[in-house]
């Protein structure tokens, strides 16, 4: 049953009184308050921001230390025969590309699906422990286990990120639901005692080198046969798709998830161990890139609103596009060098996470 349906509606109003906290990031409201609509046509944001995409992509193709060229390309394809050109974009262009797209999807749905579950709009998975975490797993058993499979070396990394996040939920059980703002400062102090534990570990065993490549985000070594895991990511926002008005109910708050018998439990179970996957996948194989899961949620929510099966899609086409624009930034303003994704990001994000906590509240 959808959640918005006029059924749905009817069970919510004998309820209207209750108070529910308020995952979009400001002061606890009631039931009977009204749910922010879309600033513009959904139809009209993904349109956009698909074609965006589109252009950002022919533009990361085209970008590079090693020559290339598109008429290369359509000579190879006029002759059927391999040729430098055609050889370099299987090889190199392309998988960049594509695990640049499949990254900026799973953090942007993964940074939508934490701030659902917690009720919160200023935080995301690395602000939660859930990147440090993995980290911390991937350093333990690399360690241990150095001719581990990268299959176990990712469910260690899974796992480590689950408990993380444990950890972090129990920590601000106790917050009241009107101090948000304290959610992602504990988040942070959380997370850099985490990173601090792993990079005394990686310190005392002379394993720093090998902690900065899954510090930070870098896809300058991505190439066929390197990126692979990254499409388990796209299957888990699948998922978040399909459970997404499940996923909606539960942000409401308890009584009305209860009301519509939805499982609150077992639905945040399944919510915090999608971001816990996504977060471990992406830092196995190109590394954590802070402030995408926080950044892009909320600028949909404020384009499209708060129903999250229709917002959904434009959270994975922006942070997508996002990650491509940066990626291209990247490689341009020290060429022939490239600057890691994380640290333009990590820019941009910092500015844009500044600006979501002084601007005034949206409207209701």
């Amino acid at each position: 049953m959808s959640l918005f349906s006029h059924r749905a509606r009817a069970r919510l109003k004998p309820n209207a009184s209750l108070p529910v906290s308020n995952w979009q990031g400001s002061a606890s409201h009631t039931l009977g308050s009204k749910y922010r609509r879309a600033a513009m046509p959904p139809w009209l944001i993904n349109t956009a921001s698909l074609i965006i995409m589109g252009l950002l992509v022919l533009l990361s193709l085209s970008i590079g230390v090693a020559d290339f060229s598109w008429s290369g390309i359509l000579q190879s394809i006029i002759s059927h025969s391999a040729n430098s050109d055609s050889s370099l974009l299987l090889v190199s262009r392309i998988p960049r590309t594509v695990a640049i797209i499949l990254t900026g999807i799973a953090m942007a749905v993964a940074g939508m699906i934490i701030q659902v579950v917690l009720k919160n709009r200023f935080v995301e998975p690395s602000m939660v422990g859930a990147t440090q975490s993995a980290a911390l797993g991937l350093l333990v058993v690399s360690l241990l286990f150095p001719a581990s499979a990268l299959i176990v070396k990712m469910s260690v990394a899974t796992i480590a990120a689950v408990f993380g996040m444990m950890l972090f939920m129990l920590l601000i059980h106790r917050i009241p639901p009107t101090d948000f703002l304290m959610v992602p400062l504990i988040g942070i102090v959380f997370g850099g005692i985490i990173e601090a534990v792993t990079t005394f570990i990686a310190y005392q065993t002379e394993s720093l080198q090998m902690l900065s490549v899954w510090q930070f985000g870098d896809f300058s070594g991505v190439l066929a046969g390197r990126y692979e895991l990254l499409w388990l990511t796209g299957a888990l926002c699948v998922l978040a798709y399909i459970i997404a008005d499940k996923l909606t109910i539960v942000g409401l708050g308890d009584n009305i998830a209860l009301n519509l018998g939805i499982s609150k439990r077992q639905v945040t179970w399944i919510g915090v161990g999608m971001v816990a996957m996504m977060s471990a996948v992406v830092v196995v194989t190109v590394g954590m890139i802070p402030f995408i899961g926080l950044v892009v949620p909320n600028i949909v929510s404020r384009l499209m609103g708060d129903k999250l099966r229709r917002s959904l899609p434009a959270v994975a086409l922006l942070g997508a596009s996002a990650v491509l624009l940066c990626d291209i930034i990247g490689r341009s303003i020290r060429y022939p060098f490239e600057v890691p994704v994380a640290t333009i990001f990590g820019v941009v994000g910092t500015v844009l996470f500044l600006w979501l906590l002084l601007r005034a509240p949206a409207e209701q």
